[in-house]
């Protein structure tokens, strides 16, 4: 039987990668991911308000496709605009909540802390990605490649977002974190990992070098495999609060997962409704100073909801 096709829509930034290419691996499906780039000032005027038409983004070239999976906001209207002038039928699925009509896609995947409802809405518990534990297993050893220290000793692994709108990666809020993972390291004797991501700003990584010293081992730049090996190979595993993206990563580990949080710039709502119901869910627990071992089911829900999909397009 031949694949569908599809189209991945997003803004390029981690997150969302994650999440609509999680989404076509579990479907099977061939696609082509384009980062989405709006025109003008449109770039500031929400969806609802835009017309549906191609003036509006730069061009994106692709054939006829089967599906299409849009992730952010920016994303919407070259889904709309892609579904509309295409020749053949074509089944939409945003993820996210697009703030427009929902009539405006066959589904919508949304986390449960988003509390959307409708007929065409999928709820998640955190978010979907494109981590496997398959590729957690089959990158055990490559972290050790890196490090001969990290061998025979417990890990303990820190995960670094970046700053948002809601959080600051001051200073005082970087070294607090920094200060209570030194201690946990220190106190139980383990090896710390310090892994970044694209949202990370540089000078905290120098920092993290500098502080952590070189018993530790601090990445320099994104590496997935490290990302993998992380997940395969610590004790602990910490977040920083400001990523539901990493924490719903990290929850394919069945590792006990601290959060480290950061005081908030202003309304953190959403992160809260999530970080409550990872906690419901016994995946988390808050960065303190100390530290214990914990089970739960492993969170995999890009699997789950891809088979509601299927069933729902008869893939």
């Amino acid at each position: 039987m031949t694949k569908l096709k599809g189209i991945l829509l997003t803004e390029g930034m981690h997150g969302m990668i994650s999440q609509v290419e999680g989404l076509a691996k579990a479907l099977d499906i061939n696609y082509s991911h384009h980062t989405v780039e709006t025109k003008g000032f449109w770039k500031a005027i929400p969806p609802k308000f835009t017309p549906i038409s191609d003036s509006v983004f730069k061009k994106i070239e692709c054939e006829d496709v089967d599906i299409i999976i849009s992730c952010g906001r920016k994303s919407i209207i070259p889904s709309l605009f892609l579904k509309k002038s295409s020749k053949k039928k074509v089944f939409n699925i945003h993820i996210q909540n697009p703030k427009i009509k929902h009539n405006n896609f066959d589904l919508i995947v949304v986390p449960e802390h988003d509390n959307l409802d409708g007929e065409n809405i999928i709820k998640t518990k955190g978010a979907i990605h494109y981590l496997t534990s398959k590729e957690i297993e089959n990158n055990k050893e490559y972290l050790f490649s890196l490090s001969n220290k990290l061998k025979n000793n417990d890990v303990i692994s820190l995960i670094l977002g970046g700053p948002n709108q809601y959080y600051d990666y001051s200073d005082r809020n970087i070294q607090e974190i920094f200060s209570k993972v030194n201690y946990l390291v220190k106190e139980n004797n383990l090896k710390l990992v310090v892994i970044p991501s694209m949202r990370t700003p540089k000078d905290t990584i120098e920092h993290a070098k500098m502080y952590f010293g070189d018993d530790n081992l601090v990445l320099n730049n994104i590496d997935k495999k490290a990302y993998l090996s992380a997940f395969s190979i610590s004790k602990y595993i910490v977040v920083t609060c400001d990523s539901s993206s990493m924490i719903s990563e990290a929850a394919l580990s069945g590792k006990p997962i601290y959060v480290a949080n950061i005081p908030a710039k202003k309304n953190d709502r959403r992160f809260r409704k999530f970080k409550e119901l990872f906690k419901e869910l016994n995946i988390i627990r808050n960065l303190s100073d100390n530290l214990e071992n914990w089970s739960y089911d492993i969170l995999n829900e890009t699997d789950r909801v891809s088979k509601i999909i299927k069933n729902k397009i008869k893939i």
